[in-house]
């Protein structure tokens, strides 16, 4: 029986994923993702580019001191400021990895790098050489590798391997490879680099034509050891590899492949849920593995299979990603006890002050509505996880009305701190509109609204609204949340997040 091969899940949610546009991230929001990352089991966290900010330094800096576990990743170029500000940012880390790299397709090196192939293999052997001072886990990739000559591509690995790469990745940047080419450019490396079998090839895959998990999965069956990938696909563009259905396909499909991964595959869906809520992207109803729709069966004949034998049309159980088997219905005389044992069978892991916190709003949120499902319970426990509740201006009251003919009107009373301020305004196209301006007077803080949603958390006319969206405040950009069984409480408390979270920038 051929042994089974350990493939290395490189998740680049926290770099790459945060590329994707309006999916930046606060400090604190990095370190919730990247405590989940070490819980799903993921070999190797990329925690950012260093030297790109000094957010992204901050960031990288407090992730690689207190994240135990996994591998804490920082990127940097082949150049000498960069790789120093990675180290600098990485040296606490428990297993820390300099991440270099360097373009090489013909394209790049003509219009971007204006540098001849020796220049490059000059570069890149000196980034390499310069990571290794710091570290021994040292990463190389030609950028644009997928087209970038197999000559030359040789020739650029070969060298950062004799350099000391322990790893080289094999970037497809812009995702216009197929799963064939992919496929024969692993196995040319590995035939015609001499010293390959000193280093794990490793793949990034752009989504940009479709087929980021397809080439993934080309390049593993040709003996590529890394995949690198993102929680629900995000990143540049049209997004990378997706992790839960890279994952899901080699183990699904294991009499294929013969390969395994440490993922915990049962932490897939609440990791998804969270990285959703954190970034404003939401998981298209559709989505494989983690989407609400991956397990829901409408048509007849579909049914009438499930009920003789689940597996005629279901590949995957859904609580092996993380879906609970049955959506249990909480009430108002649900103990605290049933609560905790719903949010540990949800995936979440509360201190004894968080979930004392979510039982008190539990409570509240059970006197206003007859049953409370697991979309209810996600929604309040994101809120404490991420502090969405918090922040200085909270909502103490509001009134909102409109009609045909009647201008909207909006009172809202805000607290901060000890003090309340209460406005009233008639303006606006709507309710929502109307308190975009009464917000706005209160605290001083000029909004425009780019992007706005709202959906509800789970079934039934008394269920609960989440709304988010995306504001422009002196030309950054800031993400809301807010939820409520009332459409436009929750608009308030999410255009009041979105301020929270602009208040702190200034701070």
């Amino acid at each position: 029986m051929t042994e089974t091969r350990h493939i290395r899940i490189f998740d680049t949610t926290l770099r790459d994923g945060e590329q994707s546009p309006g999916a930046s991230m606060n400090l604190t929001e990095k370190m919730e993702i990247a405590q989940a990352l070490v819980d799903l089991g993921v070999d190797v966290i990329e925690a950012g580019f260093p030297i790109a900010s000094p957010g992204d330094f901050a960031s990288v800096g407090e992730i690689a001191r207190t994240v135990r576990g996994a591998t804490v990743c920082g990127l940097a170029r082949c150049s000498e400021a960069d790789i120093d500000r990675a180290w600098e940012a990485l040296k606490q880390a428990e297993r820390p990895r300099i991440h270099v790299f360097l373009a090489t397709s013909a394209i790049h090196r003509e219009f971007k790098l204006r540098m001849t192939r020796e220049e490059i293999i000059r570069r890149a052997v000196a980034g390499v050489k310069r990571a290794v001072q710091y570290c021994d886990d040292v990463e190389f990739s030609p950028e644009d590798a997928a087209r970038t000559e197999h000559d030359f591509l040789c020739e650029v690995v070969e060298a950062a391997i004799a350099a000391g790469a322990t790893t080289v990745n094999i970037p497809d940047t812009v995702g216009y490879t197929t799963p064939a080419e992919m496929g024969s450019c692993i196995a040319m490396l590995k035939n015609r680099v001499p010293n390959i079998d000193r280093a794990v090839i490793s793949v990034h895959c752009h989504n940009d034509l479709g087929l980021a998990v397809a080439n993934s999965l080309a390049a593993v069956e040709n003996g590529a050891g890394q995949i690198e990938c993102t929680i629900n696909g995000i990143g540049e563009r049209a997004g990378n590899c997706s992790l839960e259905e890279i994952v899901m396909a080699m183990k699904t499909r294991h009499d294929r492949f013969g390969c395994d991964t440490k993922i915990n595959t049962r932490r897939l869906v609440p990791t998804s849920r969270l990285v959703s809520t954190i970034t404003g992207l939401q998981v298209q109803r559709n989505k494989a593995v983690v989407g609400r729709n991956a397990f829901a069966h409408e048509a007849g004949i579909h049914q009438d299979g499930m009920l003789k034998e689940r597996t005629t049309y279901e590949i995957m159980r859904p609580e092996d990603v993380g879906f609970a088997r049955t959506d249990l219905v909480l009430g108002k005389h649900s103990g605290r006890a049933a609560l905790n044992d719903r949010v540990r069978a949800l995936g979440f892991h509360l201190t004894g002050e968080q979930l004392q916190r979510l039982f008190d709003e539990f409570k509240e949120l059970a006197d206003k509505k007859k049953e409370i499902y697991d979309g209810d319970i996600v929604a309040l426990v994101d809120q404490q996880l991420l502090g969405i509740a918090s922040g200085e201006w909270q909502l103490a009251a509001f009134e909102a009305a409109c009609g045909t003919g009647r201008t909207p009107r909006a009172k809202l009373t805000l607290r901060r701190g000890e003090q309340e301020f209460t406005e009233e305004l008639a303006t606006g196209d709507g309710p929502i509109d109307a308190a975009f301006f009464v917000v706005e007077k209160i605290t001083g803080v000029k909004l425009s609204c780019r992007a706005f949603e709202a959906r509800s958390t789970s079934i039934g006319r008394d269920a609960q609204a989440e709304a988010t969206l995306e504001v422009e405040h002196q030309g950054a950009t800031y993400r809301g949340r807010g939820v409520s069984t009332d459409t436009v409480e929750a608009t308030v408390k999410a255009i009041l997040n979105a301020v929270n979270r602009i208040t702190m920038t200034k701070q």
